[in-house]
């Protein structure tokens, strides 16, 4: 019956929809085209960055930080396929899948298409897409990359917005563009925002590291498992279950595996931590992760223990230690390693290694909460 209720659901918002809209999507099965806009995703013009039929926006519980960028992440599927949950890993989806993930930041000046830029960065909202449609008002679109599954298996390919604000040309070899980041006390930091040439896509995405196959990271249960920012009502599995796009869900959407949202105060402060440390470190510090030599592994699955960094000492992590002996000193975020990893941001040291080149201070401050209410120190 609740199915039910969702599909009728459905066809009022079907009914509902745009009355015109770009073309459908174009997948390339080999190569890499020159702009964004040879994949037909999506269009921007007028101030309005539209979305292509079939093109679905989504989002995370809790999303990986990247320098507070903003983020439109969307999934394409070819026409008449679905992709296939798997309740840890990330989704099955077919050959011909694109995803994209745009970044963008509000701007000082309103960052109007056209007008000079003076990559003032402030910290803003979610995106607002309704319709298919994202205003593009007091927002500056930065670069999108794809994730492609192709023939050969999954491929990254990076674009980088014109400064008109019209379209994305490909940018394999990556860029650095300065910019001024305004924090919510009124501080000014001027930082590097880095945009990763196509190599180091596999940084984050080669997830295994004996295989070093690129995958998608955020396209799993937990991640997924949460009310949608896109069809208001809806649990967003549930959505994707109506819509077509995911087979195998189990019957009830919600009892699948969740991450809490790092900013609900509602939910418990470990599950809001260990969320956070799942969507930005475990893609890496896993059991067969990229960094699978560390002994450190921050899945949710492991217990809380020497696994997880609780009174571990670093097996190479030279300076990156911070002069601190411990990962996790239970009590103690000052002397913990963690806290001096996120903080910090000389190459080398911090973590994540990539994608970022700002501190977040309020992921740290989660963190070192977090450890601060344990019970136990390292004797």
């Amino acid at each position: 019956m609740r199915r039910l209720l969702v599909a009728f659901a459905l066809f009022i918002l079907a009914a509902c929809a745009r009355e015109t809209a770009p073309t459908a999507p174009v997948f390339h099965e080999e190569g890499y085209p020159a702009s964004l806009s040879a994949w037909n995703l999506m269009a921007a013009a007028n101030g309005v960055l539209t979305l292509s039929p079939g093109v679905d926006p989504y989002d995370l519980a809790t999303p990986l930080f990247t320098d507070y960028a903003l983020k439109l992440r969307t999934v394409t599927l070819p026409g008449g396929t679905s992709g296939v949950y798997r309740d840890k890993d990330a989704f099955d989806f077919p050959v011909g899948t694109i995803i994209s993930k745009t970044f963008y930041y509000p701007t000082a000046n309103d960052g109007d298409a056209g007008g000079a830029w003076t990559g003032d960065v402030a910290i803003g909202p979610a995106p607002t897409v309704e319709g298919g449609a994202m205003p593009l008002q007091g927002l500056r679109l930065i670069e999108t990359r794809l994730l492609v599954h192709r023939v050969e298996g999954w491929v990254a390919i990076p674009y980088r917005w014109n400064d008109e604000q019209t379209d994305a040309a490909l940018h394999r070899t990556g860029a650095t563009i300065p910019m001024t980041l305004h924090r919510p006390d009124g501080r000014e930091e001027a930082f590097a925002y880095v945009m990763p040439n196509q190599n180091q896509c596999a940084g984050c995405h080669a997830t295994n590291n004996t295989t070093r196959k690129i995958s998608p990271i955020g396209l799993k249960a937990r991640h997924l498992n949460k009310p949608s920012t896109f069809a208001a009502g809806f649990n967003q599995l549930d959505y994707w279950i109506m819509t077509g796009k995911l087979t195998g869900v189990p019957e009830d959407a919600q009892a699948a595996p969740g991450n809490a949202d790092w900013t609900d105060e509602s939910a418990s402060l470990d599950a809001r931590a260990r969320a956070y440390l799942d969507v930005n470190c475990s893609h890496c510090h896993s059991d067969v992760g990229p960094a699978d030599t560390s002994g450190l592994d921050l899945r949710p699955s492991v217990a809380f223990g020497p696994h997880y960094g609780a009174c571990k000492t670093p097996v190479a992590a030279g300076g990156g230690s911070g002069g601190r002996p411990f990962d996790i000193v239970p009590g103690d975020p000052d002397a913990s390693i963690f806290i001096y990893r996120m903080q910090t941001t000389k190459p080398g040291d911090m973590m994540p290694e990539l994608g970022r080149s700002t501190t977040h201070e309020e992921g740290v401050a989660l963190i070192a909460e977090w450890i601060r209410t344990m019970e136990g120190g390292c004797g």
